[in-house]
This record gives structure tokens, sequence and C-alpha cells, in this order.
């Protein structure tokens, strides 16, 4: 880190945008390589879409799916390269410090995940972020937690050693030592409070898009790309809504623009077109791929609107299909082959009976697209689709393999991939359908103090595939929503929730997974990334940290003087009970672990 004045600094930051954005494709020669890494996760695959059509730059495309896989791989092109892209990765962490890179390395990253670390944002000689003026990072000052050597120099030369000075009778070489330490700790109480919390920005496709737009260098397919991106930050419940409907709003205005290009008419009219809409449409997973019944029942918002897993949801249901007038036959079928005389006003004969049953929110801003004149899909088919591709478990197949299975199905030359997907998407919601009906009916959750607990047991049907991070995600939400509707009880409602899921029975790993309380107005915090590391560390746990999402772990269960008979699931619950237990005297809230952490 440079001493650089702090106005210096502050000024270098507040113009980093679009400035440093535009390096590695206009300052570095269209010859020169440069290592294109990205997270598998699926922000970061649309963002690689729209990042390998801005220029004619050759990379080298590295997927990982961590901080581990990331020091590797920065090992193994150092020497070839000087150029780094990083993509839904690394700006999380004091990366300098991290990967401990030659000083001609040059580090560009486009990342989602907040908040970006001090170091990264008051470094422009290494580090280039590639993030929108307007994403409000509340990034504290330079002043308040750097401090000038120099400044130090002088103080210390000019100080008095010890003596006696202005009456006082303590020496000021003390009175020094008192304020340095009284510096630090506000320093990390500023740190702390800018730190505790972790949650998501402008989704980094969109922002690669912008770029590309900026250039002049946007097509209807990037824009396409930077759409998916965006609902798979809605899909896995990572944006505020306020959030996600104004950067709809943004896309939309790139949409009407691009669809009033004056475009050639028989180009427009051919089988290879593709047709972008803004849709208001139903919030039904899959639905047009689908049976509309089978859509219902393995949608989270009416799954637990209805609660399906019980008798009385059941019966609701099959009210709500009456109600609308829907022939059981033709809700039963696939999509495809119901009759056109129902399918034209569907959505709304759907949101006229959804009102009558609380479901006011059924619809949703989205976009769908047409390839040609057969298939259309939803952004959310095909963030659904590819998810699974990232995560399919059904094939022992790497993840880089995987990854590069998923990164096809998002080319609208490879339909059949993303049809495959969508199948796979379709048994996962079923598994994630059934899993949450058997923990409710079957009382797995349990009420641990401060937030609620369930631990999926080896022998659990599906339960490989909760082995993933996003299909680990989505059950937790979808359990969460669903245990709110169920309980009677008030307080348990805006609990947090942790969740584990066996990881790898031969070495004795899970997977753990912590989410913010179920709330409309949610701000889609997670605090579990610094609440894990401080459990991990209380009890002694064999942990991981290995994910770019902190709120998420692994453990490992099998404890040397215990093995298996006491998962240390239970022991990071009682850890973080422990503390707002014996402090405050009663039952904990949310908020009260921060005071944990802290102490």
């Amino acid at each position: 880190m440079k001493t650089s004045s702090s106005n210096t600094k502050e000024c270098v930051w507040e113009n980093a945008c679009f400035t440093h954005l535009q390096c590695p494709f206009h300052t570095v020669n269209s010859l020169q390589q440069v290592v294109l890494t990205t997270s598998t996760c699926l922000n970061a695959l649309s963002c690689s879409h729209a990042l390998f059509h801005c220029d004619q730059v050759q990379y080298t495309l590295v997927p990982v799916t961590g901080w581990q896989d990331l020091g590797t791989a920065f090992l193994e092109h150092k020497e070839q390269y000087q150029y780094f892209v990083l993509i839904n990765c690394g700006v999380n962490v004091d990366l300098l410090e991290t990967l401990q890179p030659e000083e001609d390395s040059i580090f560009f990253i486009c990342d989602t995940h907040r908040p970006v670390d001090v170091v990264n944002v008051y470094n422009d000689t290494q580090i280039k972020l590639l993030i929108k003026q307007d994403d409000d990072l509340g990034v504290p000052s330079y002043d308040d937690i750097f401090r000038d050597d120099e400044g130090e120099d002088e103080d210390a030369d000019g100080g008095d050693s010890g003596n006696e000075s202005d009456g006082s009778s303590e020496p000021s070489g003390k009175r020094r030592r008192f304020d340095e330490a009284g510096t630090c700790i506000y320093r990390r109480e500023i740190l702390f409070d800018y730190e505790q919390y972790e949650y998501h920005g402008t989704s980094a496709a969109m922002v690669m898009f912008e770029l590309a737009w900026v250039m002049t260098k946007d097509t209807k397919d990037m824009l396409w790309w930077s759409i998916i991106g965006l609902t798979d930050q809605w899909v896995h419940d990572k944006i505020t809504h306020m959030k996600y409907v104004t950067d709809i709003a943004t896309l939309q205005r790139h949409v009407s623009r691009h669809n009033h290009r004056n475009e050639d008419e028989e180009n427009s009219l051919s089988i290879d077109c593709m047709r972008i809409s803004f849709e208001y449409d139903l919030r039904l997973a899959l639905y047009q791929h689908w049976s509309l019944y089978e859509s219902i029942c393995n949608s989270c918002y009416t799954s637990c609107s209805f609660k399906l897993w019980s008798m009385n949801g059941q019966k609701k249901l099959q009210e709500f299909l009456a109600d609308m007038g829907l022939p059981l036959k033709q809700v039963r079928q696939k999509f495809n082959s119901m009759d056109m005389s129902i399918k034209e006003n569907l959505r709304e004969v759907i949101e006229e009976s959804a009102n009558k049953f609380g479901m006011r929110d059924i619809r949703v801003q989205t976009f769908g697209v047409h390839f040609g004149f057969k298939n259309r899909f939803l952004a959310s088919d095909v963030v659904h689709a590819a998810a699974s591709l990232l995560e399919n478990v059904e094939k022992d197949e790497s993840a880089t393999d995987n990854f590069i299975k998923a990164l096809d199905c998002l080319s609208r030359s490879n339909i059949e991939r993303l049809h495959l997907g969508i199948d796979l998407a379709k048994k996962k919601l079923k598994a994630i359908q059934q899993t949450v009906a058997s923990c409710i009916c079957t009382n797995l959750i349990l009420s641990q103090g401060p937030f609620l607990y369930c631990h999926l047991l080896e022998g659990t049907p599906d339960v490989k595939l909760f082995s993933k991070p996003l299909a680990l995600t989505l059950l937790c939400k979808y359990l969460l929503k669903a245990f709110v509707f169920s309980t009677r009880n008030k307080r348990c409602k805006v609990l947090p929730l942790i969740m584990a899921a066996p990881m790898d029975v031969e070495k004795g790993t899970v997977i753990v997974l912590g989410i913010p309380p179920e709330s409309e107005t949610s701000d889609k915090k997670n605090f579990f990334g610094r609440a894990f590391e401080k459990a991990a560390e209380s009890t002694s746990s064999r942990t991981l940290h290995d994910h770019f999402d902190t709120s998420s772990s692994y453990v490992n269960h099998q404890v040397a003087d215990q093995p298996l008979s006491k998962n240390v699931i239970l022991a990071l619950s009682v850890g973080l009970c422990t503390y707002t237990h014996t402090q405050q005297g009663a039952l904990p809230t949310w908020l009260s672990l921060t005071a944990w952490i802290k102490h």
C-alpha cells in the first residue's frame, strides 16, 4: 500500500468506474494474453460470455470453485501472464496479501460480492475494480483506516521520549502509546462495522454489458446474458426486491433500444433471429416446460402459500384449480399441449384466482426470449437450467466439465443442452419440495436460541444433490419460508436458519449454510460468515472457509475424541448461543450475534 495522501486515494476511488473497466481492452495490446479466472456460479457464466465478445483479446479461461482453487490457478499462471481478470471472485479479501503477486501483475476484478476489501479499494496500482459508480459501497475514508508512516516518524522524532510536558504528570511517550491503542480500537470498530455483513451488489454480468455499451460493442446476445445474471440474483435471493426492480428498469431501456434498431427486415424474420421482450409473468418455475400442476406444486411461492405438505394444503390447491375453472386434464398435461384457448389468457386467470387465495404477488417483472419461431424461454428458465448443469451430480464429472456444459447452454446454438438443463432442474425442484415437506412434517427444524437449525442426515433421499452450494441455498430459502408459514411461534418467524448437509461421507465433511430471517423487507445482508469463523475458533472445530460466499463453510464432524458421536455442527450452534445467553440473560436475537463476534 502506497502512502499517498487520502485526498488522492479518494479521488482515484471516486473515478474508478469505467476508466478502469476499459483498461484491459484498450491499453492492453489485442495480442496480449490474459488469464480469465471465473468462479463457478451462474452470474460468472453469463458475465464470461459478455467478456469474451468485448474485444479480440486472447485469454486462458480458468474456472475456480473457491479460494484454494484461485490460489492454485494463480501459481500456475503467474510466470506466463501479467494481466488477470477475476469474475465474481477476489474482491472481498486483500488480494495482494492472499496471492502474493509480483509488482508487475495487474488484477481487474468484476465481482458482485460485498463488502469490498478496503485494501483493494485504495490500491490503484495493481488492483482495478470494475464497479458501477452508483453502487453505494459505504467504504470508510482513507484516514480512518490507514496511517501515514511519515507522519508517525515525524511525531516520534518530535516527541519528548518520556519527559513531562505541559504540566502533566504523565510521560508524553506513554500518552502517545495510549493514543495509538485508542486509534487501533477505533480502526477495528470501523472495519468491523464495514465488514460484518455479506451482501451482493450489481450483477457482474450487468457491469460487463454496460462496459460493452459504453464501448459501443454491445449486442443482443450480451444483453440477454446480462438479464440472466440479474435473474440469477433474484432466483437465489441475493438482492432486495427494490434493487431487482431498479435493475430490471435499466435493462428494459436497453431492450427497448435494441428492439427499435433499424435492423434488416430479412434478418429480423430469419429462423436464427433473437427477440427479447419484457414480461410480467408468473412466479411458477419452468411452467412453460412442465405441466401447470407440477409447476405449482414445486414452486416455492405457491407451495408455501398453500402449505402443500399438509392435507389442508392439498385441499386448498384443488379449490384453487376449481376457482380458475381449468380442467384437471389440461392442468396435468405439458404446457405446450394445453388448448390455445386456455393459454391465451392463462396468466390473467391465475392472477385473479391467486388474489382470492392471498397470493397477491403471483406475477413478477422479468424478460423472455424467442430463438427463431419455436423456442421460447423465460430468464428464470435459463437460470434454473444452467445452475442444474453446473451442479449436476448424476454423472461423476469434474467441476470444470460441468462449468463448460453450463456455459454451452447459454448459447442459442445449443438449445439441446438447455433442454437437458431444464430436465435436471425439474428433478432438483422436485427433490427440494419433497425434502422441505419431509423436514416440516418430521419436525427436523430445531430452535437453537438465536437461530433455527436443520441437519440433513446421511441416507436422506437426494442428499447428494444438496452437497452443492446453489442447490443447498435454494433448499434453505424454501425451507425457512415453509417453516414461517407453518409455525405458530411468532418468535421463530423472525429467526435466521443454519442448515447442514453431508458433503463427503468418506472424509466426514458437511457443508453448512446460514441465511438471514425470512422477511419481505429484508436487506439480504448475511452475518453468518463472521459467525461461522468465530464459532469454529471458539469450539476448535476443523473447518474450511473456502467459498467466495462466506455464509457457507465446510466442517469435519469426525472429532478425534468423540468420533461421529456428536457432530461439530451442534458444537457450532452452542458456540453461537453461549455469549448471547450468558451476557444478556435472555434469548438472544439475530442482531445480538454482532455483540458475540465483537466479544
